[in-house]
């Protein structure tokens, strides 16, 4: 025995169909296409003013280095301190580490962490993103360097072997920090412990603080040449993370199914 014919769908139900499909999904779709955009909109906001607000810092730590005021006032009393608390051993072992961030073993750091968590998490990310970092953040310390010119402290307040380039700003905390901020940026997309990104954030901070008073420790640097680089170092990651984010979100909204009409 045959089932019986399916009634045709009432006036109500038809209209209530072409209402749905003529009028509730296209708003719903334009709704979350600006939503979207909004997101993207006020990351980029907050990350250029993030960056702009980090390279205001260097600019304002540059004054004073050239009127020899403000921020500048504190080279030389922390450099004093610096000599008060050197020992040989002490030396020796900050020395060691500060060699870490130049520019024969650096690269060697830089390429042993991030290809192990290129290896791990099998994401270009890890490659491409510092290469961009670091290639960008050589030229600013060369650029820096050039511009200011300035003088670093003299071979009687530091510690052996000396260093004969420009002293603003310091390469060193620019690397490092650079370093720190993107090798802290990648992990925390993968670590989800509350407590082990709380360790990550620390590391990652303690390696840029570090390697910054380091030059100041042995003489290498006045203490502005390595806020500078910390700064531009934060301004420059800053910029480079939220160009990342942006992307990855735009990709996100286009791989979704559903496009405005």
């Amino acid at each position: 025995m045959s089932s019986p014919a399916t009634p045709p769908p009432s006036p109500g139900r038809r209209t209530a169909r072409t209402v749905v499909r003529r009028v509730v999904r296209p708003v719903a779709a334009r709704r979350s296409w600006l939503s979207e955009n909004l997101v993207v909109l006020a990351l980029l906001a907050f990350g250029a003013a993030l960056a702009l607000g980090l390279t205001a810092s260097a600019a304002e730590v540059y004054d004073a280095v050239e009127e020899g005021d403000g921020i500048a006032g504190l080279d030389q009393p922390v450099l004093d301190t610096a000599i008060d608390l050197r020992t040989p051993g002490r030396a020796d072992a900050v020395t060691w580490f500060t060699d870490l961030g130049g520019e024969t073993w650096f690269p060697v750091v830089a390429v042993v962490v991030l290809g192990a968590i290129a290896i791990r998490w099998r994401t270009w990310s890890a490659v491409l993103l510092p290469a961009v970092g670091f290639s960008v953040a050589l030229a600013m310390t060369w650029v820096g360097k050039v511009i200011v010119g300035r003088a670093r402290p003299p071979y009687s307040e530091a510690v052996p072997p000396y260093e004969t380039s420009a002293s603003f700003p310091s390469g060193h905390s620019l690397l490092a920090t650079v370093l720190a901020a993107l090798v802290g940026y990648l992990l925390l997309q993968r670590v989800r412990r509350g407590w082990l990104r709380g360790v990550v954030v620390g590391l990652c901070t303690l390696w840029a603080v570090a390697m910054g008073l380091s030059r100041v420790y042995l003489g290498h640097h006045w203490f502005t040449d390595v806020c500078a680089g910390w700064a531009l170092g934060l301004a420059w990651t800053a910029a480079l993370i939220t160009a990342h984010q942006t992307w990855l979100l735009v990709r996100r909204s286009q791989d979704e199914p559903g496009e405005v009409p």
